[in-house]
């Protein structure tokens, strides 16, 4: 669906551009015309309209879902060329379809017991670290490579063995970007709640390095920019038994498994649609039994 911007026999021409060897002396607006976001004809947005990207895919996906339960039999067909919101009864009514349309299977305890053993760190309590750290922030215009040299510089300075205790400290005074380098890099106890992801990832759920001590050998990138991180003291806290985390894992199993069927029903209903003027994720085929 297209909406012209001027009378299709008009031309845009070069004048005034100034360059006399421009390469298109000569345009058709109609050839520049908007292509309006479309799920089978049904317009996403008002002509002339302006939505952002995440706003435009909602409404897509909300309007696949509309067009499969008229199709289903579930609400009446639509007059118009406007994709409608739906009212409150009828997306309940698009709620119950999914329930019937996108099955996901129950967890068994044995897949539920695998997950525990897989994720042991991530089901410990209580567990802290006693940390200092060493922030090469990454800002704006800054020279991400040679940061990052700088800071493969000072972690090997501090993993030789002759290095003097203090070192760590006086170097988080002068090449740390975080106030804590006032402080020689002292974080003090952290818990996973503390700390972002990627962090957290490093210091607590890592089977390997998440109940050791001392200097990370390698640096940590997080979205603030390259940590030299180094781990005083561990407090490994305790894990609960399996029995008493099942009920908990089943239901995360559960809303996983969830989650990957219904994105497989929305890829196959973009697959069977037309869809123009958005990027939606499509596959034609049978994806959901």
């Amino acid at each position: 669906m297209t909406i012209p911007t001027a009378h299709e026999n008009q031309s845009i021409t070069s004048e005034g551009c100034g360059s006399g060897s421009c390469a298109c002396q000569s345009v058709d607006v109609a050839e520049m015309a908007i292509e309006i976001a479309s799920i089978n004809g049904f317009a996403l947005q008002a002509p002339g309209g302006s939505v952002d990207h995440e706003t435009l895919r909602e409404r897509a996906y909300s309007e696949l879902l509309r067009q499969e339960a008229v199709r289903l039999g579930h609400l009446p067909a639509q007059t118009g060329l406007m994709a409608p919101t739906l009212l409150a009864e009828q997306q309940d009514i698009v709620d119950r379809m999914l329930e019937t349309e996108v099955v996901s299977p129950q967890p068994t305890q044995e897949e539920a017991k695998r997950y525990y053993e897989a994720h042991l760190p991530q089901f410990t309590v209580g567990q802290e670290r006693l940390v200092r750290h060493i922030l090469f922030a990454v800002t704006p215009g800054v020279n991400v490579q040679a940061l990052a040299q700088r800071a493969e510089a000072a972690l090997l300075e501090l993993s030789h063995k002759d290095v003097a205790p203090e070192r760590f400290a006086q170097l988080a005074g002068e090449l740390s970007n975080c106030p804590t380098g006032a402080q020689g890099g002292a974080l003090g106890w952290l818990t996973p709640n503390d700390c972002a992801p990627e962090f957290a990832k490093e210091l607590f759920y890592l089977q390997e390095s998440s109940q050791v001590t001392g200097l990370r050998p390698r640096l940590v990138h997080t979205r603030f920019g390259f940590h030299l991180v180094d781990v005083l003291d561990v407090n490994p806290g305790h894990l609960p038994d399996f029995e008493t985390l099942m009920a908990q894992i089943a239901s995360r199993l559960q809303w996983q498994s969830r989650a990957t069927a219904l994105g497989q029903y929305m890829r196959r209903l973009a697959g069977l649609a037309h869809v123009t003027g958005i990027e939606l994720d499509g596959d034609a085929s049978s994806l959901v039994q």
